[in-house]
C-alpha cells in the first residue's frame, strides 16, 4: 500500500501489479477484465467509476467494466459478473473499489492478490470480486457510513483514481500483455 501523494506511488503500484499479473498468469494466457466498482451518486463511492472513465480515454488492451456512463454497483454487480464470465473464458479480474478506514489511512491505495467484498463498508452482502484488487481508502469508517461517503472530498477521490488508472495501464504494459 502507499499514499496517493507519495511521489513513487505510480512506480510502486504499477510494479506490484506487474508482479501479481506474472505470478497469477506467467504465460499471459488469460484475458484481463478490469472491473471498476461504485456509483457516481456518492462522491466517496465514485472511485471505481472514475478509474473506468480515465481508462476509457486511453488505448487499452483489456476488457473494461464500470465507468461513469455505465457503473458497476450494488444493484447490477451480480448481473455484470455473469456477463463478464460468459463473455470471457476464465478472465483474470482486476477489481477496483473505494473503502472506508482509519483516519490515518485516508488516501492510501492498497493493491493485493485476491478478491474484495464490495459494499462491506456499508454492510451490504455482495459477491466477492477479483483475482487482484485495488482499494482506495477515501474516508473514515465507524459511524453513518452512507453519510460519510456522500461527504467525501472529490479532490482526494480524483487524485486516487488517476494514480490507480495510470498504475493499471503501466502495470499491464510492464507485464508484457
Amino acid at each position: 500500500k502507499c499514499h496517493y501523494e507519495n511521489p513513487l506511488a505510480l512506480s510502486l503500484l504499477s510494479g506490484q501489479l506487474s508482479k501479481l499479473l506474472l505470478e497469477i498468469d506467467p504465460n499471459n494466457q488469460r484475458e484481463i477484465a478490469v472491473v471498476c466498482i461504485g456509483t457516481d451518486r456518492a462522491t466517496g463511492d465514485c472511485l471505481g467509476p472514475l478509474v473506468g472513465w480515465i481508462l476509457m480515454k486511453h488505448p487499452i488492451n483489456f476488457a473494461l467494466y464500470g465507468t461513469l456512463n455505465d457503473p458497476v454497483h450494488a444493484a447490477n454487480l451480480s448481473d455484470k459478473l455473469e456477463i463478464i464470465n460468459n463473455k470471457h473464458c476464465s478472465p483474470l479480474i482486476i477489481a477496483i473499489d473505494a473503502c472506508l478506514g482509519r483516519i490515518e489511512n485516508v488516501g492510501m491505495i492498497n493493491i493485493g492478490r485476491g478478491n474484495i467484498a464490495p459494499g462491506a463498508g456499508v454492510h451490504k452482502k455482495l459477491p466477492r470480486v477479483g483475482d487482484i484488487f485495488f482499494t482506495g481508502i477515501v474516508n473514515v469508517s465507524g459511524h453513518m457510513e452512507f453519510l460519510v461517503l456522500q461527504n467525501t472530498r472529490l479532490n482526494i477521490v480524483m487524485q486516487m483514481a488517476t494514480k490507480i488508472a495510470h498504475s493499471i495501464i503501466l502495470g499491464i504494459k510492464k507485464a508484457n500483455r
